[in-house]
């Protein structure tokens, strides 16, 4: 059976490793056994997939991220330059821990930004958006905006990635897609 996927040569695709069709595993790149990637994903340079991750369709992994066991990408995120995840709150070199790993999601659409961490036991919505170099040390709503170190809140963002300004009704509009969204009850909602 054909290959239906793309390895560069420098890459290391552990067996059990399963790889979607049209993904692409770029230079040095390590892919360890019961990782499974989606349909058309690209990971980049020097990156590192532990078994049991989860990427869906269409993820991007930028050059330098790590992502480790506990971690599921759902369809279409973006995992941005040197991004980190976690998977144990309290490391210790000296204390295996590997039946303790916590669980992240980083629901449909979401951006993680260049030299982000995202601390282990922690949700991101869909369609979130996480600023370069921040620090998420707490779940993450949809559609939310959140930047530095400890991460906070700071606005809302469109599905295409645009600040989103609500007017006094709870309604915003992106101004690329043209898409609506309402804001009620600290919840973003896009409007059908």
């Amino acid at each position: 059976m054909e290959n239906n996927y793309f390895v560069h040569p420098s890459a290391i695709v552990d067996d059990g490793a399963v790889i979607g069709n049209g993904t692409k595993v770029w230079h040095f790149t390590h892919i360890m056994s019961g990782a499974v990637l989606g349909d058309n994903c690209n990971i980049g340079q020097n990156v590192v997939i532990s078994s049991e991750v989860r990427l869906g369709k269409n993820v991007k992994v930028q050059n330098n991220v790590s992502i480790y066991t506990g971690v599921t990408c759902e369809d279409d995120v973006f995992l941005g330059p040197s991004a980190v995840f976690t998977n144990v709150n309290n490391p210790r070199s000296a204390v295996v821990r590997r039946n303790q790993y916590l669980k992240t999601n980083v629901g449909k659409g979401a951006t993680i930004g260049a030299n982000a961490t995202i601390v282990c036991g922690h949700n991101i919505g869909e369609y979130a958006f996480i600023g370069a170099g921040a620090v998420v040390t707490k779940d993450v709503p949809p559609y939310a905006l959140l930047v530095g170190n400890p991460a906070h809140q700071l606005g809302w963002m469109s599905e295409y990635g645009h600040r989103l300004k609500f007017d006094a009704n709870g309604i915003a509009v992106c101004p690329e897609s043209k898409q609506e969204y309402s804001l009620a009850g600290n919840k973003v909602k896009r409007i059908k």
